[in-house]
């Protein structure tokens, strides 16, 4: 009867999931307001892509297209609002209103009927950047390698996207791997650690890195592919888009435009004006079509599989090894030795008080930086295992503490009258009662862990939550967010009612 009781509500809360989704995807294609709201104009970027927008070393955001921005909002009385965006989520922060466009260095390519766009004012292209030395000279040279791009970046369009060329889709199928990272930083750090062997990326933000960062790194002279940029607006929201170009328009006409590209040094990749640049502008068709949404969830599901295979993964993986990895520094903590004692204690406050992001970041990193040893591919799923077992075995030890302080001093007595020697009172005695009393904050670590899964991404690993991202913002949809949420959702439940039922098991007095 139980059992029926909690497929009931399994069931229905798969259905009132389903239900929310398909109100989320509605709401989805509502039209926003056609101009800016409160006299504000809030534009989304990515604030780690230089030189179109990124934060200094005073802290402020700028770039090349913050100051076209700032500019067209000054000659229309608006009051700009630079707001960093994540990339992969750019799409669903656009049709929720919470920012008015997309500006920053922002592909038209491949992307034609998704948005509203302005006329196309860059031109730009897709190259490689790698160790200078590498040995590798030409495109042909990455064959076998591992090249890193930014998720749903127009370099990962070029190389894998419906709209590749088979010159690109040839050229990455010799690749060892084509990594997603979230921004160029992590990107550099993976391809001067060795874990990766090159970065393709805009040529724009490639010579900024290479500015920066010295003569460790080259740029191939072959490129992947060239591209132009836009500003992208909500599909539909042309009034709004009308009066920033025509501002955009005025700038080139008085010579602001080319003024603010020469003062960022990209006045030789500037093409707003030029003959046929306003084409996809003139072109804009409002039809897309439109899936079912059961042939939506479907193929949502479908490439959401591998992802979801990969949380589990890291999941079970973590529990096997941290389980008893916390047990072991409950010894030590609890150990009569005070440097035993005192090491314990060191590491499970640095383990409790930084974030997971930065531990996973250290443990695969660290060996380079620290030892200057090569990093492999391969390291970047121990280094998952490593850094997420080592975190929660320190949470473990502590709640494993709590529940042997707390079996009562005769409990102790009563075993040493009968003969028992430590092992058997802590085997027989103790332990079944600390198991019994520590199963509730247990759970709770343990669903903590189904979620912090998404934190595998700071590592370019791929998992269930980061693809569902991926998916999100190549499809231009929130659906496969909301999938991912009903599958966290549902694993979730299932690993509570299980927690549970052993919980109940343990409750012999019952």
């Amino acid at each position: 009867m139980k059992q029926k009781n909690y497929v009931k509500k399994l069931l229905l809360c798969m259905a009132v999931f389903s239900m929310i989704t398909g109100l989320f995807i509605g709401c989805g294609q509502k039209k926003q307001a056609d101009s800016v709201s409160d006299g504000k104009f809030t534009v989304g970027f990515d604030a780690e892509f230089p030189p179109y927008g990124y934060k200094d070393d005073n802290g402020e955001y700028v770039g090349f297209d913050l100051s076209l921005a700032k500019e067209v909002c000054d000659r229309n009385g608006w009051t700009l609002v630079k707001q960093p965006i994540d990339w992969n989520s750019k799409d669903m922060e656009l049709n929720s209103g919470t920012i008015d466009c997309i500006w920053n260095g922002f592909t038209m390519n491949g992307r034609e009927n998704e948005y509203t766009w302005s006329s196309a004012y860059v031109d730009n292209s897709q190259v490689v950047v790698v160790k200078s030395n590498s040995g590798i000279k030409d495109l042909s040279d990455l064959a076998g390698k591992v090249v890193i791009v930014q998720a749903d970046s127009s370099a990962l369009a070029a190389l894998s996207g419906e709209d590749a060329s088979e010159e690109n889709l040839a050229l990455s199928a010799t690749f060892k791997m084509l990594q997603q990272v979230s921004d160029y930083n992590s990107a550099f750090m993976n391809l001067e650690s060795g874990s990766a062997d090159a970065v393709c990326m805009d040529i724009g933000v490639a010579r900024y890195e290479l500015e920066a960062r010295g003569s460790q790194f080259m740029m191939l002279t072959e490129n992947i592919s060239s591209e132009e940029y836009g500003i992208g607006f909500k599909k539909g929201n042309t009034q709004l888009r009308d009066q920033v170009q025509e501002a955009l328009n005025e700038m080139l006409a008085d010579g602001t435009f080319a003024k603010t590209a020469k003062e960022w040094g990209l006045e030789e990749s500037v093409c707003l004006g030029q003959t046929g640049k306003d084409a996809v502008m003139k072109a804009e068709s409002d039809s897309l079509a439109q899936e079912s949404f059961g042939a939506r969830f479907a193929e949502i599901m479908k490439s959401l599989s591998a992802g979801m295979a990969a949380t589990l993964g890291i999941f079970f993986l973590t529990l096997i090894f941290s389980l008893p990895l916390g047990l072991l520094i409950t010894f030590i903590r609890m150990s009569k030795l005070k440097l035993l004692r005192l090491i314990a204690k060191v590491y499970i406050s640095i383990m409790r008080g930084t974030p997971l992001m930065l531990q996973l970041l250290v443990v695969f990193f660290g060996p380079y930086y620290v030892f200057g040893i090569s990093l492999s591919y391969s390291y970047r799923f121990y280094a998952v295992i490593i850094g997420f077992a080592l975190n929660y075995a320190a949470y473990f030890a502590e709640i494993y503490r709590a529940g042997i302080e707390g079996v009562p001093v005769g409990q102790y007595e009563a075993a040493q009258v009968l003969g028992y020697s430590k092992t058997q009172t802590f085997c027989k005695i103790v332990f079944p009662q600390m198991c019994k009393s520590v199963m509730p904050p247990v759970t709770n670590e343990v669903i903590t862990l189904v979620k912090d899964t998404s934190l595998a991404f700071a590592l370019a690993y791929t998992e269930m939550f980061t693809l569902a991202k991926q998916v999100a913002a190549a499809q231009a949809s929130i659906m496969p967010l909301f999938v991912a949420g009903v599958f966290y959702y549902i694993f979730n439940f299932l690993v509570a009612w299980v927690m549970e039922a052993i919980e109940k098991k343990l409750q012999y007095y019952r």
